[in-house]
């Protein structure tokens, strides 16, 4: 099975805004930048499209070391925040429906794919790979300003 790193990253202008979402795959000596963007989103649906359109990327069934600075992502896999939400009908500890339910099922679905490690990295600081995919984030967010 093939080893790839993912390094993701996400990021609105206004929380809801102009967001971007930007990301690294790496393999071997093989590096893909993707990264995209919406006229009106939040800064969670955009770390969440970043994990989401890296992983839709992979052709085949892979080992992945994804790194992101988005506690919300790393720790709804490593703290099975996502195994309870699913147990209390996608219900967040406070009863109440959790955000971005499509998106969280459709990274379900990746996730049975691929076996996939997040790691939480801190972000805006010495990682180029995270800082690479921050100015890829922003650089589409702005694409939406003032459109």
């Amino acid at each position: 099975m093939y080893v790839v790193d993912i390094y993701t990253d996400g990021a609105c202008s206004g929380n809801p805004g102009p967001g971007g979402w930007g990301a690294i795959l790496m393999f071997g000596e093989h590096r893909k930048e993707l990264s995209g963007g919406e006229k009106q989103t939040t800064n969670n649906r955009m770390e969440l499209s970043a994990v989401i359109y890296s992983l839709k990327a992979l052709k085949k069934p892979c080992k992945v070391n994804l790194y992101s600075d988005s506690a919300y992502v790393v720790n709804a896999f490593n703290q099975n925040w996502i195994a309870g939400w699913q147990r209390n009908g996608w219900r967040n500890s406070a009863k109440v429906p959790v955000a971005n339910i499509d998106l969280w099922k459709e990274l379900l679905e990746l996730t049975s794919v691929h076996d996939v490690k997040f790691i939480k990295v801190k972000g805006h600081a010495d990682n180029e790979f995270n800082n690479r995919c921050d100015e890829l984030a922003v650089e589409q967010s702005r694409k939406f300003v003032d459109s």
